[in-house]
C-alpha cells in the first residue's frame, strides 16, 4: 500500500525552499514552517525507504541541500549547548506554553533522521560536498558523548518519564529532562550515519579526520565494549531498539542488533579498507584498543556477520606484529566550518540572544499558539505516525506500555484513568490547543 505524507511536486517545493537560519531566528514563525516542512520530508522519507521511489533523497541530491541539512542540525546543536541553558536560568522565563520549545530541541533529532535515511545513498554522500567534514565533527561529538562513562551511566535515565512517577516538575525541568533523552537518541542515530560515511567516502580529508584527528577505531571499541544501548534491568537483558527500551528473549540475546552491526561495519571499513589502513598509526595504544575486539569476534558473532572473519584475520596478524607507522605525507586538509563559524559569530551574545527570545519568539499570544497547534495538527497526521512509530506506545506519566489515548488531542497516551488525570496539569495547555486545531481542522473540511 503507497501512503505518502506529502507528493512528490509538494516535496520539490519543501526542498527548494530550505534554508538556513540565524541563531536568533531559532524558534520563529518562519523557522517553524520550514521546521513543518522538515518534519514531512522526514516521515515521506522513511515510508519511501524501502521503495524503489525514493524521492525525497532524489529531492534533496538533485537540488543540493544536504549541506542545508548538516547546518541547520548543528545550529540547533549550539543553540541547545549555549542558548538553552540560559533561558532556563532566567527567573523571567516562565512560559505557560512549551511546546514550542520542544519543537526546537525536537528538531535536531528529526534531521539526523532524515540524515539516517538518505545518507545510505551514495550519491547523498557526493550531494553534501564539504559538509561531510561537519557531519563528521558532529558524529564524533556525539559518539564520544554516548562512549563516555557519563552517558553510558546515565543510559537508563534516557526515558524522560523514569523520574516523573512520583514528583510533580516544572515544565522546565520536564524539557530539560526530554533534552537528555533526545540527545541520547541523537547520539543512536549518528552511529548509523557515521558508518554510512565510512562506507562512501574517499575523501583525504575525512579520512585524515576520521583516522588521524579523532582516532574514530578507538572510539568505535569502546563503543562495542561498553554498549550503551543495552542494559540489565531485573535480571532481563533490554536493549533499545527503534525508540524504545525492549526486553530481549534468552534465546535472542547474543543476536546481533542494527546497532551492533552498524558498529561492526564502521570498524571493518576503518581498518580493512587499504585508503584507511595506510593512514592509521597502530602505535601500542591503538593496537591495545583494537586487540580488545578480539574478545567480542565469537563464532556466534562471525556466523551472523561473516564480513568480519576478515576483521578476524586482520586483528590476529595485528597480535603478533608490529606495523610500520603511516609515511608522513604533506596534506592540504580541509576543515569542518559550520559549528565554529555559528560561534565565532554569536560569542558573547548568548544571553542577548535568550532575552531577544523570551521577548519575542517564546511570547506568542493565544491566537498564533492556536496557528501554530492547527498547522503542527495537519504535519502529525495520527494515522501515518501511527506507522512509523515501532514497538508499543509508552503512558505519558510513568512510561509504562500504554493502551489508552488522549480522546481530544489523541497526542498523548495512558495505561490507565489515574496517570492521565496525574498527567493532566502538564498536558491541559498542548491539549486545548492540539484538540482544539484539530476541531477547527475537522469543521473546515466538512463545511
Amino acid at each position: 500500500m503507497d501512503i505518502r505524507v506529502i507528493l512528490p511536486v509538494e516535496a520539490e517545493t519543501f526542498v527548494q525552499s530550505l534554508e538556513t537560519f540565524s541563531l536568533k531566528e531559532v524558534g520563529s514563525a518562519r523557522w517553524l514552517k520550514q521546521h513543518e516542512s522538515i518534519e514531512k520530508l522526514n516521515m515521506q522519507a522513511i515510508l519511501s525507504a524501502s521503495a524503489d521511489d525514493e524521492f525525497v533523497k532524489d529531492l534533496l541530491v538533485s537540488h543540493t541541500k544536504i549541506h542545508v541539512l548538516v547546518h541547520e542540525m548543528i545550529l540547533i546543536e549550539v543553540w541547545k549547548d549555549n542558548v538553552f541553558p540560559i533561558l532556563c536560568r532566567l527567573q523571567d522565563f516562565n512560559p505557560t506554553h512549551t511546546f514550542q520549545l520542544y519543537m526546537v530541541l525536537h528538531h535536531e533529532g528529526t534531521i539526523i533522521n532524515l540524515l539516517e535515511t538518505v545518507m545510505f545513498h551514495k550519491e547523498s554522500h557526493e550531494a553534501a560536498d564539504d559538509s561531510v567534514l561537519d557531519l563528521v565533527e558532529y558524529c564524533h561529538r556525539k559518539l564520544t558523548l554516548l562512549a563516555s562513562k557519563a552517558s553510558t551511566a546515565g543510559v537508563a535515565a534516557c526515558d524522560p518519564r523514569n523520574d516523573m512517577t512520583e514528583k510533580a516538575v516544572s515544565s522546565i525541568e520536564e524539557l530539560q529532562t526530554m533534552r537528555v533523552a533526545l540527545e541520547f537518541q541523537i547520539s543512536l542515530k549518528a552511529v548509523s550515519v557515521l558508518r554510512y560515511i565510512t562506507g562512501h567516502t574517499e575523501s583525504i580529508s575525512v579520512i585524515n579526520r576520521l583516522l588521524c584527528t579523532h582516532n574514530m577505531p578507538s572510539i568505535l571499541v569502546q563503543l562495542i565494549t561498553c554498549c550503551p544501548w543495552s542494559r540489565s534491568k531485573e535480571g532481563s537483558v533490554e536493549k533499545y531498539i527503534n525508540g524504545s527500551w525492549q526486553k530481549i528473549p534468552d534465546e535472542d540475546r547474543f543476536k546481533i542488533q542494527k546497532l551492533d552491526g552498524q558498529v561492526w561495519i564502521a570498524l571493518h571499513n576503518l581498518l580493512i579498507k587499504e585508503d584507511c589502513h595506510r593512514k592509521y598509526n597502530f602505535n601500542s595504544f591503538n593496537k591495545s584498543q583494537l586487540l580488545k575486539l578480539r574478545g567480542f569476534l565469537t563464532e556466534v558473532v562471525i556466523d551472523q556477520l561473516p564480513f568480519l572473519l576478515d576483521l578476524h584475520r586482520f586483528l590476529a596478524h595485528l597480535a603478533i606484529t608490529r606495523p610500520a607507522p603511516p609515511k608522513k605525507e604533506l596534506v592540504l586538509e580541509q576543515i569542518p566550518e559550520i559549528r565554529d563559524q555559528i560561534v565565532s559569530e554569536n560569542s558573547g551574545k548568548w544571553k542577548a540572544i535568550a532575552k531577544h527570545q523570551i521577548k519575542g519568539v517564546f511570547n506568542l499570544s493565544e491566537s498564533d499558539l492556536k496557528m501554530q497547534a492547527r498547522c503542527l495538527g495537519q504535519t502529525y497526521n495520527i494515522s501515518v505516525m501511527d506507522m512509523l512509530l515501532s514497538g508499543k506506545p509508552k503512558c505519558g506519566s510513568c512510561g509504562k506500555e500504554a493502551s489508552k489515548r488522549c480522546s481530544r488531542c489523541q497526542e498523548a497516551w495512558y495505561c490507565n484513568r489515574e496517570c492521565q488525570v496525574k498527567h493532566w496539569p502538564r498536558h491541559e495547555t498542548l491539549c486545548m490547543l492540539m484538540g482544539g486545531a484539530k476541531e477547527t481542522t475537522q469543521t473546515a473540511q466538512h463545511s
